[in-house]
Formats: C-alpha cells, structure tokens, sequence
C-alpha cells in the first residue's frame, strides 16, 4: 500500500462559480434531489439553497412522470436559483432509469440547450453522447462524464489511467466514484486528486469511505456531495449538508488544514468530532476532526503516513494494537498497556502514543466520591483501601484498573473470560472474576463499580453487566458508555442508592489533555462542558 505523502495543493478549478472570501478551499457543495414530482423538487430546490448549498444535482431517474421540455423549462427557467446539475442515471450504472438510451440522451441534450450548468453522462456512453451534440454549442453546460465503482477501490495506477479515459471524451468535469473496502482505499483517491490537472471530483462511497467526502476540500476535489435530510441519499456513506457545514466546517478546511480523527470499529457513535470541531472553530485552530472506521490498524498508519494527519483518539478495540504502533510510548500508557491517543511529531513523523482515559474516569470517579461526602478536603484520594471492581479488561478497563491502583484502591477485574481477567489481575495485583460470578460478589459495603466494556451502548441499550439487586453493595457506579447518557446499568444504580458517574464526565476529562497534546494550547473547559451539554 503507498502511504499518502502528498505535495503541495493547488486550488480547484472553480470555472465562473464564486468563492467568498470567507472560504478556505473552492470545493462545491452539491446537494442531489430526488423526489418524485417537479414540484417536490422544486421545494428541495430552495430548500438546499436556504440551507447553503452550492449546487443541486437534479435525479431525473426519480421522477414517476417525466415531460422533458415542460419540466427542464420549468426547473431551468423559472426556478433557478442555485446551479444545477442534471443526472438522468440509469440501472446499470446505480441509477434508476431503464428506457431507451435514445430518449435519455434527448433529455440530457435538451438540458444543455436550455441551459443548464451541468450534465453528467456515464463514461460507458460518454463518446456516443458527445458524437449526438458534435457540431452544436452551449455555451453554458459544463460536462461531467461520471465512472462508479460499486465493488471496490481500483490501483492509483488503475485510477491515474481511468482519469485519462475520461478526459479523452472530451469531460468538462472527471467524476470518479469507488467503493472503500478498508479506510486506506481513500488514500488512492486522494493521490489522483491532488495531482489532477483538470477539475476532478473523486468520491469514495461507504461508511469507510466517508473522510473523502470532507477532505476533498483539502485535496483540491471540484464538488462534493451532501444530502438535505438524514439517511435520504443518492450513494452509500454521503453526509448531511447540516454536517459538512456545521460538525466539519468544510468552508473552513484548506490545504493547510491539520487531519485529527477518532479510529474505532464501530466509530460513528462517537461525539469527539462534536467536541473538536466546535473547539477548533471557537478558538480558530486550522484543524478538522473525523470519523475513521478503521478495520487494520497498522495499514492505517502506514498508509495515512504524512504531515497532514498529525493527531488521532484511538478507542474500542485498537487500543492495545495502537501500542505496537507507536514508535515510542508514554511510561503511564506502558504500564497500562494501552493507548487512546496518537501524536505524530512533525520533527521527524514519529507516532507518540499516550493514555489519557484513566486521568479523565480516575478524576471523574474521585469527583463524585468527594461530592458524596460532602466535600472532604483530604489529600489522600478518597479511592484509597476502597475495593474498586472493574467490568472489562481490555485498553479502557487497563486504565481504570492502573488509575485506581496508584490511588491506593484495591483491584478487581471482572470479564466475560476469566483468563483475561486473571492475566490484568495478576499484572496489575488483584482479584480476578468471571462476569458472571460478579452478582454474588459483596466480601463488603460501598465498593466501587467501573463498567469499561460497550455492555448498554446504542443500540443494545436494555442491555446491562450486573443484576439490580448486586448494585445496593456499591457507594459509587461509574459506565464508560456515554451513549445514551444514562445507560440501563446508571439507572438502576442511582435506584440503588448509588452515586453515579457518567461516561461523558470521562469523556470530556480525557479529551482535555488530548485537545492540548492536538493543539499545544490550553484546554477550554468551560467550552468544552457548553459543547457538550448541548448534546
């Protein structure tokens, strides 16, 4: 796999479009419409401009009933108030249209002719189209001459020579559309596109490949995709406009713009892009935060290897690989034996891996334990001699295990397999349990419970490690899951009697030191608990 280490960026080529100047990058935000009649699109229409698209890509295949001159004059002429981009897809290429090619091909024409700023033919068919409109001019339409991928990511080279096939039509415009199979396939096509020399537009559909439809406006990509509403989209894995503008800032994101992210498998439940992206706008840092669903954990970081990716929050289940990755390891994250953040030095490219989830839980946890008692000032943690049971004995509950031990609590570890538990436990000096021997587990009163496991998240929310009746021996429960807020095991704990500790308290603690290690400036925590409490 080439690793993406990529030259300086030229701008796009944006044609007759505008660009405030309140943009950093070129990149069109394209909003495809899809319904049904004239009139639902023409809604969408304003709709998509209200809310600050750029362009709208007109799914002719989508309509029921289609009347091509009355309905493009009407689109064209009377309702055009944002660019428009006209597709008529048919089946073979994802689309819905399974006519006559004749009469598709009438239609894009007949677009051109009124008007419009753009058409998209499919490559498969792209010389026949232009040999139809040999000999006419239209001054306007711009053509886009589309290839998709629906299976998989072809080779740079495989790329490099599918842009030249396109550009030999005679495109206005290249659209290449792939399929991520991992996160790395996005690599390639970032490759193409900051070496294009033509306007390109290069996406890469799917949940992996999602950081293509965001970074493109770093790369240098021509336009990208985002839909009106949740889950009504024209290709798998396309952001909502609401989104791109306001959890990616994408006007914002430029060449020089600094790549964070959040690597896990699942990921996309994660609020850290919330909390950074709203930090970065705030403070006016030039970085931007993404989702990466990470499948092979090395690739990733052989494969994402420049300057421009220079900072990662590493959560469920690469926490312990993330340790081999690192070039060097903070002493705390050795001794845990586990990372959750990843630093790449800019002086040399070296990952520099650290822990920060057992500062955040440990001080969270302590926190709650003081309230309770109103306050006591000791120095000495209020953790100290109190046995403190750990659900999970993977990078998170290795942490809490770690954090709690050097505050002078006595450790537990309690897991689905008792072998792991044994193995945290003999390493870190303690017990060791199966989880399910935990509900008779009570040797005393006003014990801690940490559940450092995904047992409760969304969407298995009825879901809990311990049984109620087992929680009335705990002064204090704390879950790592923060989505929902409060999980089955929260409830039933404060039902208890227990005092309980949130995974967002966690969250937000941990995310102090990494936004510091991101930034090399001071963590805004009043920020950060504003960001958070509107979520």
């Amino acid at each position: 796999m080439d690793s993406l280490n990529l030259p300086p960026l030229a701008s796009p080529s944006t044609g007759s479009e505008e660009v405030t100047r309140t943009r950093k990058n070129a990149t069109l935000i394209c909003i495809p419409i899809m319904a049904e009649t004239i009139q639902l699109m023409i809604a969408d229409i304003q709709k998509a401009k209200l809310n600050g698209a750029d362009v709208v890509e007109i799914r002719l295949d989508y309509l029921t009933t289609f009347h091509p001159y009355q309905d493009l004059n009407s689109l064209i002429q009377q309702h055009h108030s944002l660019p428009l981009l006209f597709t008529y897809r048919p089946n073979w290429e994802g689309g819905k249209y399974d006519g006559d090619e004749n009469q598709r091909f009438d239609a894009l024409r007949l677009a051109m002719e009124l008007g419009a700023d753009y058409i998209d033919i499919e490559l498969k068919v792209a010389h026949q189209f232009f040999d139809s409109i040999r000999g006419k001019t239209f001054n306007k339409t711009k053509v886009i001459v589309s290839s998709h991928n629906y299976q998989s990511t072809p080779s740079v080279e495989d790329l490099g020579n599918l842009v030249a096939r396109i550009q030999a039509t005679g495109a206005d415009i290249v659209k290449i559309a792939t399929t991520a199979v991992e996160i790395t396939d996005v690599a390639r096509m970032f490759q193409i596109m900051v070496h294009s020399q033509v306007p390109f537009i290069g996406l890469v559909m799917g949940d992996r490949g999602l950081i293509s439809r965001i970074l493109c406006a770093k790369f240098g990509g021509y336009l990208t995709f985002g839909t009106l509403e949740s889950g009504v989209v024209s290709a798998p894995g396309q952001p909502t406009l609401k989104d791109l503008l306001y959890l990616y800032n994408f006007r914002q994101v430029g060449p020089e713009t600094k790549v964070y992210g959040i690597i896990g498998k699942p990921v996309s439940h994660s609020k850290s892009p919330v909390l950074f992206n709203e930090a970065f706008k705030t403070v006016g840092f030039d970085g931007v935060y993404v989702f990466l669903l990470v499948d092979d954990l090395a690739n990733f970081f052989r494969t994402y290897s420049s300057t421009d990716f220079v900072g990662f929050s590493v959560t469920i289940p690469h926490k312990e690989a993330a340790l081999k990755c690192c070039d060097e390891v903070d002493p705390v994250a050795k001794s845990i034996g586990a990372v959750n953040c990843v630093i790449r030095r800019p002086t040399d490219g070296k990952l520099i891996g650290y822990n920060t989830d057992y500062v955040g839980a440990i001080s969270a946890i302590e926190d709650g334990l003081r309230d309770k008692n109103n306050g006591s000032g000791t120095t000495i943690s209020p953790l100290a001699g109190k046995v403190f049971v750990v659900i999970g004995a993977g990078g998170a509950g290795k942490a809490l295990a770690y954090g709690a031990k050097a505050k002078g609590a006595r450790i537990v570890i309690a897991n689905r397999t008792y072998d792991r538990a044994r193995e945290l436990a003999d390493v870190i000096g303690g017990e060791a349990l199966a989880l399910g021997d935990l509900d008779n587990y009570h040797p005393e009163d006003g014990m801690i419970l940490a559940n450092t496991t995904s047992i409760g998240m969304q969407p298995k929310v009825d879901e809990t490690p311990i049984s109620k009746h087992a929680l009335k021996f705990y002064s204090l429960v704390f879950d790592a899951v923060y989505t929902p807020k409060m999980t089955r095991l929260l409830k039933e704990a404060e039902e208890s009697g227990a005092t309980t500790v949130t995974g967002l308290e966690m969250f937000i603690g941990q995310a102090y030191e990494q936004y510091e290690k991101y930034t090399g400036l001071p963590a805004p925590k009043q920020l950060f608990r504003k960001i958070m409490e509107n979520y």
